[in-house]
């Protein structure tokens, strides 16, 4: 008798913006280098990796990011690494303004907390619009020599907003200030310009979207900004960066970013990502965390009864990964609209219609089964039939995708 084992569907992975899902030829060569390091050491790693892909890494770079392939990039463990280590040599004083937003994530925030602390210099918050964008008549208005550098993130960690940092870069051109523009939340899903976006220092993670190893990112400077650093010691910024990565960390992120160069389907597809925010949207309870107009490639939600930690949990059980994340992953924005946690959805460049299908209908099937059956009242009354009244006893949401509570009538006092 023939048994047939039923297939396993496989585990869909919504986290590409926490740590992409590495691509098999990433892993082995990544494997395969440690491997070298522990039969020949460090030195004979160091050397290996410098001589066969070091200029390919800066090459395939400057493809990835639209700037000469040598000069202007380095490797760095980390993009806020990379952040911190900059304004730990920028030349700011107490008559300085630095410009940062509400979408700024913990990492460079505190880094640009310790500048001010630091050189006393102002600290302001880019307001936001209607719609939550960030206001660039605001930004125009009020730009003068006085600010010394804006910090902006392509896409924040929170949440999926995308925010016009080529608008922003025309800006800030004609004046002083230099521009900080993180990139590790789009670089892999959206295309990202140096040149049309003017930023002094472009910094970006090589997991996440690219499908590199973790422990290994980049930075992309301008002239400006490396002869306005101050000096960190006997190392010049544009030699020695601090913060080096793994050569295995580096021939790793070189095979992602041939990967991503050599294949069209390497990025996520973007036309899914309205068919995951339909997902969540349609399941009762559930409230997004998308601001401003135009949004890509991760979506924040969050439940109005279940934790994020039970909704990751039981999701997991479906066979489906989410990251949860807490508000002070973007301080300035997620504790003042009283968020604490949330999940965070993210379109990997394996991602298909079928996988978010799949994800909606756990979704639901895990609310659902969380509410309460409806309570009928009792249809003799005194010897009458009353009708059969459903009292709801959670909310409901409305034709237009609006929660709407419903309550039950206080009982009658007992005599």
């Amino acid at each position: 008798m023939n048994v047939q084992t039923p297939q396993v569907e496989r585990t869909v992975r919504l986290d590409a913006a926490t740590a992409g899902h590495t691509p098999a030829a990433v892993r082995t060569v990544v494997a395969e280098l440690l491997r070298r390091e522990d039969e020949y050491g460090t030195h004979e790693l160091e050397e290996y990796v410098e001589s066969i892909v070091d200029n390919e890494v800066h090459e395939r770079l400057g493809a990835l990011l639209s700037v000469p392939a040598t000069g202007v990039t380095s490797l760095v463990t980390g993009g806020a690494d990379a952040f911190r280590e900059t304004l730990d040599r920028l030349p700011v004083g107490p008559g300085d303004r630095v410009w940062t937003t509400p979408y700024e994530d913990v990492a460079r925030l505190t880094a640009l907390f310790a500048l001010r602390d630091r050189t006393r210099c102002r600290l302001d918050v880019v307001p936001l619009d209607a719609h939550g964008d960030l206001d660039l008549e605001w930004m125009a208005a009020r730009i003068d020599e006085d600010v010394a550098l804006v910090s902006v993130a392509q896409v924040p960690s929170g949440c999926g907003i995308v925010n016009p940092v080529e608008e922003i870069g025309r800006i800030l051109a004609p004046h002083r200030a230099l521009y900080a523009v993180d990139v590790s939340y789009a670089v892999g899903h959206l295309p990202v310009n140096a040149a049309r976006i003017g930023a002094d220092l472009l910094t970006g993670d090589g997991w996440r979207f690219l499908g590199g190893p973790a422990g290994v990112g980049f930075a992309c400077t301008t002239p400006r900004l490396r002869s306005a650093l101050t000096e960190p010691g006997p190392a010049r910024y544009d030699q020695d960066l601090p913060g080096t990565p793994h050569s295995a960390s580096v021939a790793g992120l070189n095979t992602a970013l041939l990967l991503h160069g050599k294949e069209a389907s390497a990025a996520p597809r973007e036309d899914l990502h309205p068919q995951l925010r339909d997902a969540v949207d349609r399941v009762a309870g559930t409230e997004l965390i998308a601001p401003g107009r135009v949004q890509a490639g991760v979506l924040a939600f969050r439940h109005e009864e279940l934790t994020a930690a039970r909704l990751r949990r039981e999701l997991r059980a479906h066979g489906i990964v989410l990251r949860k994340t807490v508000a002070q992953e973007m301080p300035l924005y997620l504790p003042g609209r009283g968020i604490t946690t949330a999940l965070h959805a993210s379109l990997g460049h394996d991602t298909t219609a079928r996988d978010i299908a799949r994800f909606g209908q756990a979704l639901d099937a895990i609310v659902s089964a969380d509410r309460p059956a409806e309570v009928v009242l009792p249809r003799a009354v005194g010897g009458f039939s009353a009708p059969a009244t459903a009292v709801p006893s959670r909310t409901s949401r409305g034709s237009r995708g609006h929660l709407t509570l419903l309550r039950q009538a206080p009982a009658a006092a007992k005599p």
